[in-house]
């Protein structure tokens, strides 16, 4: 049986409509998106599909290139080694990186296989068993900090385990104690606030 098509979004056809990079690709992987059936929406002024409301899908643009991003990439069988890490310390996503509609074209039924596989990973409830907050190495300095000021040790458990996750990456990543101290200096203030680094 034939899945019927989903419904396109009036924002995303205006976010479309305004890329000055990347449109026809970003349209290509469009078409197979809402092919799927999954749900199109808007969000981070992206577009993003979604299976009862949970994200699975996001298409992003950047300078050198366009992507097609799994939220849950990492429990995809990826056969054809086509997925890449956005980042070191990515524990989740995936994606699909294009530079041309030709590429996109050549690659569609691998694409649409990989779609759907995702939406099967989300009917399934599958979920990824993120590293744990205790298992990121608190830093020394920041470790001080703490005796120093409990209130921030306080502040800082408080936060969600993302945000937390966050700031060590941000703390640790500085190879000078210096570095890592102002760091943390500079951030003692958000800790207390309850905000994350980027809010």
């Amino acid at each position: 049986m034939m899945k019927p098509n989903a419904v396109p979004h009036p924002k995303v056809d205006a976010f479309l409509e305004k890329a000055t990079k990347w449109q026809r690709e970003m349209q290509a992987l469009r078409a197979l998106l809402l092919a799927s059936g999954l749900t199109e929406e808007l969000k981070w002024y992206q577009p993003v599909y979604t299976l009862n409301g949970k994200n699975v899908v996001i298409i992003s643009c950047f300078k050198e290139h366009c992507v097609l991003g799994f939220f849950k990439g990492v429990l995809l069988r990826d056969e054809h080694h086509m997925l890449q890490k956005p980042g070191e310390n990515t524990q989740s996503s995936r994606f699909f990186k294009f530079t041309s509609l030709q590429e996109i074209t050549k690659r569609k039924p691998i694409i649409k296989a990989y779609i759907q596989e995702a939406i099967e990973v989300e009917k399934a409830g599958s979920t990824v068993e993120f590293k744990k907050i205790t298992e990121r190495p608190i830093p020394e300095e920041l470790q001080q900090r703490f005796k120093k000021q409990p209130s921030l040790k306080k502040a800082f458990e408080s936060l969600t385990p993302g945000r937390q996750r966050a700031y060590l990456m941000h703390f640790t990543s500085a190879k000078q104690t210096a570095t890592r101290v102002a760091r943390i200096e500079k951030c003692v203030p958000r800790i207390m606030e309850g905000k994350g680094l980027t809010d």
